[in-house]
């Protein structure tokens, strides 16, 4: 519980605001898309998404083939109770469309799809796109799959079942290239570095992987360090509760710390 508040205080040392940014592409980043302040009509039909879930007190169990939760302490849970404290933010939600739309991403994938807060963000981004989103859990998903079907958002489709079932390359279930990839499934080193090596051979130029919580856990941080040292990583951003990649090949390397 104490490992990401001390992490924090090691963030707010480093980061730096866009003054302090020196490429084109991350400062064009930042302050057109992450700081973007002007409201958007979607953001009103999130919080609506959002009530919906807080709204519903049905109680439903939670099969968890990841790291676990700092929050519950069963796997039976009311589903309002998993808005509240397990789903994405309303301020990290908005930032999430804002990247879907800034790069224009057709083709994206989510890792843990969970009620739905996240992949309808995505979804909002940008309506034409095609999004396939993995769920372990079926009674999670079937929740998120109602308000997908309620809040009119059919390019969404949500596939049920253990993440490598559909990430192993020789399963051959998933397109060949993201422009997209938000991981929010699996908070271990393991899995975190598994699904990257998986995954890579469907990453392009213009590429954004999104990885959560990458200061979770010592573990996590473990994970993004060797994330982005990778050979293929040319640009790297630390938000905090995000860590960005890009694979832009005329692009030096270079890693930010942002505080968004």
């Amino acid at each position: 519980m104490w490992y990401p508040i001390k992490a924090y205080f090691r963030f707010l040392w480093q980061s730096k605001n866009e003054h302090a940014v020196h490429s084109p592409f991350v400062f064009g980043l930042v302050t057109r898309c992450f700081y973007d302040s002007k409201s958007k009509p979607e953001y009103a039909v999130l919080k609506q998404f959002r009530k919906a879930l807080r709204n519903n007190h049905k109680t439903i169990e939670v099969t968890d083939f990841g790291a676990g939760s700092r929050v519950f302490n069963s796997n039976q849970r009311k589903i309002s109770a998993i808005a509240q404290n397990a789903g994405i933010t309303q301020k990290r939600a908005e930032l999430l469309l804002r990247m879907a739309r800034y790069f224009a991403a057709e083709n994206i994938l989510e890792i843990g799809t969970s009620l739905g807060l996240a992949t309808s963000a995505l979804g909002l981004g940008n309506p034409k796109a095609k999004i396939t989103t993995l769920e372990g859990c079926p009674q999670t998903a079937a929740v998120a799959q109602q308000n997908f079907s309620d809040f009119g958002l059919p390019h969404i489709e949500l596939r049920v079942g253990e993440f490598e079932t559909f990430l192993k390359p020789q399963n051959h279930v998933l397109p060949t290239r993201f422009d997209l990839v938000y991981f929010d499934g699996n908070h271990s080193k393991q899995a975190t570095l598994q699904y990257f090596d998986w995954l890579l051979p469907t990453a392009h130029n213009d590429s954004v992987w999104i990885f959560d919580d990458i200061h979770w856990s010592a573990d996590m941080e473990e994970a993004w360090q060797v994330i982005k040292n990778h050979s293929q990583v040319t640009v790297s951003i630390d938000t905090f509760a995000w860590g960005i990649v890009f694979f832009r090949r005329e692009q030096p390397k270079e890693h930010f710390v942002i505080r968004v």
